[in-house]
């Protein structure tokens, strides 16, 4: 049975009921030697506790999108075919406008939050990884009106562990946008959710490791590829951002100052910046793997300030400190809106960053250029964490900004 499906879960209800009620039936009409009755009284405890225990992970799970089968749970689930040396821009020099032209059959996509949502399985020629991909269409995609329209694009990455099904499963970003994109609020993003999970019990951090994984290129490469070549998606770096939570967080941010020539624009949601912050996280293995890694150092250390916009949210403690660091050393074209989330806001998880959704897309369209038709336009220069599109996007500026206000 699948891990996430209604069927488990249905079986975990009844077994967890049955659980309950057995002790109340056989309790005390167990018969025989002491040791015996005490052995099968304490099977039934075993059992109630058990089953209480798998339902009780098993909501959790799909709450929050953290295991998507079987295989990421017992950690034996491996996605990569291989992993050669693809050099510093993670292409090993292939030519990647003369790659032949990836075509992929899609199937609809099952669970909560997926209506409208294909998934395919994608083998990449580049990376050598080889898992599935969810894809979102905007309402406006199948109108007459715009068959000649190429879209803008959003890649969603998820934490770890963590589904690729998470952002429209848990944080609803389809439900939540879908209206919005309707009435021209927010721009008509196509949203693609890669498989962030590649290896088992690891996170990859987004990093090529030569021999390992090449996680970078499977997100920033083959991904975009196959989406250009089945969709009618805008081309990088103009029409495309790139979006995560948690660890996604950090590879978002990483991604776009990495590769200003692929993504104008990132957001993260409670992100870090040296991969150390992630115990499981394969790119803080060595010091060259952490500082090639690290967006702040790649920001820093940069001969030319990329012209990427970055949206950076946080509380105290959780990726708040990340976001003011960046926003301390860019300079522009670069821009960082650092936005400040209370401690009451919760915890580090789904509920809080599931308000943030429709904020982040808010502040991706307008700097984007996506208002009023403007698509493609190169993201405007503006002051950081006190500018007007944070404080938009969130309704709370950092505590800085706030005390700048006249």
């Amino acid at each position: 049975m699948s891990l996430t499906g209604t069927t488990f879960l249905s079986t975990l209800i009844v077994l967890s009921v049955v659980a309950v009620l057995v002790p109340l039936v056989l309790w005390s009409r167990l018969r025989g030697p002491r040791a015996l009755r005490a052995a099968g009284r304490l099977l039934m405890v075993v059992f109630a506790q058990g089953t209480a225990v798998a339902l009780v992970f098993v909501l959790v799970n799909n709450q929050n999108n953290l295991y998507d089968d079987w295989a990421d749970l017992l950690g034996t689930g491996d996605h990569v075919q291989q992993a050669a040396n693809l050099g510093a821009d993670g292409t090993g020099g292939i030519a990647l406008k003369r790659l032949p032209r990836v075509r992929q059959h899609f199937t609809d996509a099952s669970g909560p939050g997926m209506r409208g949502v294909r998934e395919t399985q994608l083998t990449g020629r580049v990376s050598g990884v080889n898992a599935e991909v969810y894809v979102w269409l905007p309402p406006q995609y199948g109108r007459p009106a715009y068959r000649h329209h190429r879209f803008p694009v959003v890649e969603l990455l998820s934490g770890y562990p963590g589904s690729a099904k998470a952002w429209f499963g848990s944080l609803h970003a389809a439900d939540q946008l879908r209206p919005l994109m309707r009435d021209g609020r927010v721009a008509p993003f196509i949203m693609v959710a890669p498989r962030m999970n590649l290896l088992a019990g690891v996170d990859t951090g987004c990093a090529n490791i030569t021999g390992t994984v090449n996680a970078d290129t499977w997100l920033s490469v083959d991904v975009p590829k196959m989406v250009t070549d089945n969709f009618r998606a805008q081309a990088g770096p103009a029409g495309w951002a790139v979006a995560g939570y948690s660890a996604g967080g950090h590879c978002a941010t990483k991604l776009a100052v990495a590769h200003p020539d692929r993504y104008r624009a990132a957001v993260s949601m409670s992100g870090y910046n040296d991969p150390i912050g992630e115990p499981n996280s394969l790119a803080a293995e060595t010091p060259a793997l952490r500082r090639a890694n690290n967006p702040y150092v790649l920001l820093r250390d940069a001969r030319t300030p990329p012209a990427i916009a970055l949206y950076q949210s946080g509380q105290p403690g959780d990726g708040y400190e990340a976001a003011t660091g960046l926003e301390q050393i860019a300079k522009a074209p670069t821009t960082v809106h650092a936005v400040y989330v209370p401690r009451s806001a919760g915890g580090h998880n789904m509920a809080l960053w599931r308000p943030q959704v429709v904020p982040a897309f808010r502040w991706l369209t307008e700097e984007m250029g996506l208002l009023h038709g403007r698509a493609g336009a190169t993201p405007r220069a503006r002051s950081s964490a006190g500018s007007r599109p944070a404080e938009l996007a969130s309704g709370t500026a950092s505590p800085a900004a706030a005390a700048r206000r006249p």
